[in-house]
């Protein structure tokens, strides 16, 4: 048997990508039960841009509107995990890049066990529902800071917050950040 070339070393010991979005730019993977992702329309003209964020007339989400905030992440830091039990979140971002890690470990789940990697970027504005019940971590991938608008499904209580979390570098989550930083 012939000696493989450094070429062909290197082509055996390589693996080849596999398919993430179809022609039409859909994602090939799914979402975990009850994740939903909706992209928004950015409409743009000679003074500047407006996208719509949130219109129940879409018939993305059953639950109305009650409550509305913004955050931000510096680049390189985490914000999570964290897991609501009461309500659903619905994440808008407005600027920079981020990656949301979904993990879903609800008994009973069709995909229960998996983790998921979405990416948010002002590039191409995406409205984001995350089930009750699915941990989730928010990582700014960006040069700058990252501005989300959240409108989860109830008001905050801030005497009794439906927010559960864990470290970014736990093991109880079948995940590892790359030099992230957060809490």
């Amino acid at each position: 048997m012939a000696t493989p070339t450094p070429a062909e070393l290197l082509l055996s010991s390589s693996h080849r990508d596999r398919m993430t979005v179809t022609p039409a730019g859909e994602r090939c993977e799914g979402l975990p039960d009850g994740v939903k992702l909706r992209d928004l329309v950015l409409h743009a003209d000679d003074r500047g841009t407006v996208v719509e964020l949130f219109d129940p007339r879409w018939g993305w989400h059953p639950d109305p509107l009650v409550f509305s905030y913004c955050y931000t992440i510096r680049p390189g830091w985490v914000k999570g995990w964290a897991m609501h039990l009461e309500h659903e979140d619905r994440y808008c971002l407005l600027a920079g890049e981020m990656k949301v890690v979904l993990y879903d470990a609800r008994e009973g789940s069709r995909t229960h066990g998996q983790v998921y990697e979405i990416y948010l970027s002002e590039q191409r504005r995406q409205i984001l529902s995350i089930a009750r019940g699915v941990w989730h971590a928010d990582e700014n991938v960006g040069i700058k800071d990252v501005v989300i608008v959240n409108f989860p499904t109830i008001q905050y209580d801030h005497a009794k917050p439906d927010k559960y979390r864990l470290p970014p570098d736990t093991d109880l989550i079948p995940y590892q950040f790359k030099n992230a930083k957060g809490y």
